[in-house]
């Protein structure tokens, strides 16, 4: 059985590798986002997204910040080899917004910042924002862990290496 700090960081490049294919499938097929949250109005790079590339012992990192950044500077850090690390998302669903960072390394939820719930007015009312802001906070963690769940299941198919990193390669050259 292996030590779970040797798994962590035998197996730590995948959390990468998800959000790299995350930010492609952002960009090119946001109806399989939908698959995994039929609420789901879009999910979009938010106001941080940052890229490692390790070659010959030396690690370059990009990061791009802004509300309206240029991801042109990312595009050309993965084709330079580089994976997403961290990047911030906005996730719309039915009149609710969230925004959220999502670390590659751990898959760590941060910054995360739920839709406005109703108004505690009397200490009735406190139950009901509670249970409001749970059901907010498990959205996300659902739409990630689907996510997550899809992308594991791709990244151990045939059609990985065959398929789906080719369609990446293009995508960040086009």
């Amino acid at each position: 059985m292996l030590d779970v700090a040797i798994a962590y960081r035998r197996y730590q490049f995948l959390g990468n590798e998800f959000l790299t294919w995350l930010w492609f499938m952002i960009e090119t097929d946001q109806n399989l986002l939908r698959q995994y949250d039929p609420d789901l109005l879009s999910l979009n790079i938010g106001s941080r997204l940052v890229l490692e590339n390790t070659r010959n012992n030396a690690k370059e990192t990009v990061t791009i910040k802004g509300d309206e950044a240029n991801l042109e500077e990312g595009l050309v850090a993965l084709k330079k080899g580089a994976v997403v690390t961290e990047m911030h998302l906005s996730y719309k669903s039915v009149g609710q917004d969230w925004r959220f960072s999502l670390k590659g390394e751990s898959l760590n939820i941060s910054n995360l910042k739920l839709p406005e719930t109703g108004s505690v007015e009397t200490s009735e009312d406190l139950e009901g924002v509670v249970i409001e802001k749970i059901y907010l906070l498990e959205k996300v963690i659902g739409l990630v862990n689907n996510l997550f769940s899809h992308f594991i299941k791709l990244r151990v198919s045939d059609t990985w290496h065959s398929q789906t990193l080719s369609q990446i390669r293009k995508w960040s050259v086009s």
